[in-house]
C-alpha cells in the first residue's frame, strides 16, 4: 500500500502543476516567472506561464539579457480576434436629467464607435443599435424590458459575430452575463482601443507601453476567472503547500509583469532623455502637434515639411509611435515637428498614463500646436477632450497658455472663417493658410526660445562670418559698397550672440535693429 502511494505521489504533484499552469494561461498567458511550489526549504520547480521551461534549484530565475527579457514581455495573446468580424455596434443612450444638455448626440457617438471598428483590418459594422439606458452602471447595463427586446434582436441577427458595447469599461460579471445571454463575444471601448493599438504599434516602446496598459484588463479577468473557479470548488485551496491560492499566484504574476514592464520603459525613458539633451545641445526648437485622433495632424506635418515618407491614413490611431520630422521656417530656421498619438474621449486615465513616456516629449516642446478638425460635427467636444487631456499631463503653464490653435480640413467647409482672432484656418490638401501658419510658428518659436533676428556688420576677411554660419542661421549677406565688410542678417539665440560679442569684441560693431 505504501509502495502504491509513493508511486502515485509524483503524478499527483505533476497534475497540480499542470492545472496551475493552465489557470495562469487562461488569465492572459502571463509571461512573468511564477514560482509554483515551495514546500519547506525544497523547491520542486518554477514554471513560466505560457509553457516555458521548468527550472529547478533555488527558485530564482537567472537574469536574462535585456533583449530577451523585452521579447518575453511582449508575448501575449490578443485581446480580440485578428480575423474578420461582423460587429453589432450597441450604444447605451444614457438619459440625462431635464435641462441638462448632452455634449454629443448619440448619432455621432455611434459614428465614432463604427469608425473604431472599421479601423481594424477585415472588421465591418453589420448593424448599429441605440438603446435607452437609465442605469448604465447596473449589472446588465439596460433595463429589464429593453434587455429582453435587445436579446431577441441579437439572436435574430445570424450574420453578427460579436457585439461592441460602446461604453468605457464593463465589469467582468457584466461581460460574462451578456456573453451568456447573447451567445457572442462582447467587448467594450477600452478593449477595442487596446486592440487597435496592438495592430498599429510598430516600435518596441509603443508595444511595451501597450503591454503595460493591458495590465488592468488582465487583472480584472483574473478576478472574474477566480470567482468562477471558487464556485467550482477548488479555486480557494492552497497549491501544494505554497500558502497561495491560484488567484494569489496569478495576481503575483501580474504584479511581477507590471514591475518588469515599468523597468524596461524606464530604460527607454532614459534613452529619450539622452535624445532630448542632444536636441537641446544642438539648439533645435521643437514643435509638438497634438489633437483628437484622425484630426489631420500627420497630413498637416507632411504639408509643412514636404516629407514624402509620411503616409497619413484616414483612420483612428494611425499614429501610435511618436515621430519627429525636420522642417524649415521662413527665416530658414530648422525646427523639429513631433507627431503625437491622437486623443479620444471616454478612455480610462490608465491608458494615457501608460503612454506617459511617449507623451513626455510634449512637455519639453517649445511650442504646442493644437489641431482641430472643424469639418467634424463634434469638433467642440473633441477640442474639449484634447485640452482636458493636456491639463492632465501637468504641462508647464507657460506652454499651455501659448498653445497655437489650428483649425484643419477647412477645404471641407466652404467659406469657413475662424470664430475668433488668433485661430488659424488651414487645409493640408488645398494649401490654404499654410504660409500664415509658418509665419505664426516662427513668431512663437522665436519668442519661446529667446531667439532674435539681428543684422550684424562683419569683416569678410575675418572668422566672424564662418562662426555665424556654424552657430546661427544666416538669412542674408549683403556686401557694403566700400568693400571688405557686409551686413549679415541672422537668427541667433541670446547665448550665441553673447559668445559672438565675447569672441569678436574688438571687431564686432553693435548690431543693427531689424
Amino acid at each position: 500500500m505504501l509502495f502504491w502511494r509513493a508511486a502515485a505521489l509524483p503524478g499527483f504533484w505533476l497534475l497540480c502543476v499542470r492545472r496551475v499552469q493552465q489557470t495562469l494561461n487562461s488569465a492572459g498567458a502571463l509571461t512573468s516567472p511564477v514560482r509554483i511550489v515551495n514546500a519547506g526549504s525544497r523547491v520542486w520547480g518554477s514554471a513560466r506561464a505560457g509553457g516555458g521551461p521548468v527550472r529547478g534549484g533555488g527558485g530564482e530565475d537567472t537574469r536574462e539579457d535585456e533583449g530577451e527579457d523585452e521579447d518575453e514581455l511582449l508575448r501575449a495573446p490578443p485581446l480580440l480576434p485578428f480575423d474578420a468580424q461582423r460587429v453589432l455596434v450597441l450604444h447605451p443612450d444614457v438619459r440625462r436629467p431635464a435641462g441638462t444638455k448632452s455634449r454629443s448626440t448619440a448619432e455621432w457617438q455611434v459614428a465614432e464607435a463604427a469608425a473604431l471598428v472599421r479601423a481594424l483590418p477585415g472588421w465591418s459594422v453589420a448593424r448599429t443599435l441605440v438603446v435607452p439606458s437609465a442605469a448604465p452602471g447596473s449589472r446588465l447595463v439596460f433595463g429589464k424590458g429593453n434587455f429582453q427586446d435587445l436579446t431577441e434582436k441579437i439572436k435574430g441577427c445570424q450574420d453578427i459575430t460579436s457585439v461592441f458595447l460602446n461604453m468605457e469599461r464593463m465589469a467582468p460579471p457584466t461581460k460574462k452575463e451578456l456573453e451568456t445571454a447573447w451567445g457572442l463575444r462582447v467587448f467594450d471601448r477600452f478593449t477595442l482601443v487596446l486592440h487597435i493599438f496592438r495592430c498599429n504599434a510598430r516600435t518596441r516602446e509603443a508595444r511595451m507601453q501597450l503591454a503595460l496598459a493591458e495590465i488592468p484588463l488582465l487583472r480584472s479577468s483574473v478576478s472574474g476567472d477566480s470567482a468562477q473557479q471558487d464556485q467550482q470548488g477548488w479555486g480557494s485551496r492552497y497549491i501544494m503547500g505554497s500558502g497561495e491560492s491560484p488567484r494569489e499566484l496569478r495576481a503575483r504574476a501580474l504584479r511581477d509583469r507590471e514591475l518588469r514592464l515599468r523597468r524596461v520603459l524606464e530604460r527607454l525613458r532614459d534613452k529619450r532623455r539622452l535624445m532630448r539633451r542632444e536636441r537641446v545641445r544642438r539648439e533645435f526648437p521643437v514643435v509638438s502637434v497634438v489633437g483628437y485622433t484622425n484630426c489631420g495632424k500627420t497630413s498637416l506635418i507632411q504639408a509643412l515639411t514636404g516629407e514624402a515618407a509620411l503616409q497619413p491614413r484616414d483612420q483612428p490611431f494611425a499614429t501610435l509611435d511618436v515621430t519627429v520630422h525636420e522642417g524649415l521656417l521662413p527665416s530658414r530656421l530648422r525646427i523639429l515637428y513631433v507627431d503625437t498619438i491622437g486623443f479620444l474621449s471616454q478612455l480610462p486615465h490608465s491608458l494615457i498614463h501608460a503612454f506617459s513616456a511617449t507623451l513626455e516629449d510634449v512637455a519639453y516642446s517649445d511650442v504646442l500646436v493644437h489641431v482641430t478638425d472643424v469639418s467634424h460635427p463634434d469638433a467642440e467636444l473633441q477640442k474639449a477632450t484634447v485640452l482636458s487631456t493636456l491639463r492632465g499631463l501637468h504641462l508647464p503653464p507657460a506652454l499651455l497658455e501659448s498653445v497655437l490653435e489650428v483649425h484643419s480640413k477647412v477645404d471641407l467647409v466652404p467659406g469657413y472663417t475662424p470664430p475668433c482672432s488668433g485661430v488659424l484656418a488651414v487645409s493640408a490638401v488645398s494649401g490654404r493658410g499654410l504660409e500664415e501658419l509658418k509665419a505664426a510658428l516662427e513668431a512663437s518659436v522665436l519668442r519661446a526660445t529667446g531667439r532674435q533676428v539681428l543684422t550684424l556688420c562683419v569683416r569678410l576677411g575675418g572668422p566672424q562670418l564662418g562662426w555665424l554660419y556654424k552657430e546661427a542661421v544666416v538669412q542674408k549677406v549683403q556686401e557694403l559698397p566700400e568693400g571688405g565688410a557686409a551686413h549679415v542678417t541672422v537668427v541667433i539665440t541670446q547665448a550665441a550672440y553673447g559668445r559672438f560679442r565675447k569672441l569678436f569684441s574688438l571687431d564686432a560693431p553693435p548690431a543693427l535693429p531689424h
